[in-house]
């Protein structure tokens, strides 16, 4: 239990910091349940995915995983940056809809490649889901929240650090993944 509470921590690490980034842009109660919600699913679901894949399909996933969420994340990342510096408003317009959906899926993508890992834990797959996609959700929320208390503070520059946190995330995974055998 100790080896999955810490798998679903480090998991939703990458969610955590994407919702600092939309509580940065303005989001408040109603979207950080929201995002949480949307965040949590993509991190319960997507290790399911994962396992139900099996090793069958696992190298195909690991060759291309880091290159989908460096790709998805710089893009939304880019877009935070281009509104922070673009149309004089401050901070970027929330993540809704397709948006949103695309964050959540990219920032999740390991998760599908530790779903692999799942039976070694020797904990009940759905447990396992549950328990990483109840811990994202709760750290989600809060981060958007402890992003919002942030960004009022900071206006355009959390826009830019907002963008900043989903390429660094977009790198991190793909550094990762292509040098360090993540």
């Amino acid at each position: 239990m100790i080896a999955l509470a810490l798998l679903a921590l480090a998991l939703a690490m990458d969610a955590f910091a994407a919702a600092l980034a939309q509580g940065a842009a303005g989001a408040g109660r109603g979207a950080a349940l929201r995002i949480g919600a949307a965040f949590g699913f993509a991190q319960g679901v997507m290790p399911l995915l994962g396992w139900g894949l099996g090793l069958a399909f696992a190298r195909v996933l690991q060759a291309v995983d880091h290159w989908l969420a460096l790709i998805l994340l710089s893009a939304l990342g880019l877009k935070m940056l281009r509104e922070a510096f673009g149309d004089g408003e401050g901070a970027p317009r929330q993540l809704f809809g397709w948006a949103l959906f695309t964050c959540a899926i990219a920032t999740s993508i390991d998760a599908a490649a530790a779903g692999l890992t799942l039976p070694a834990l020797g904990v009940p797959i759905l447990l396992a889901v549950a328990a990483i996609g109840a811990t994202t959700a709760i750290l989600s929320w809060g981060g958007v929240l402890a992003g919002r208390a942030a960004g009022a503070r900071l206006g355009r520059y959390a826009g830019v650090a907002g963008g900043l946190i989903l390429i660094g995330i977009g790198v991190k995974i793909f550094v990762e993944h292509q040098f360090l055998g993540g």
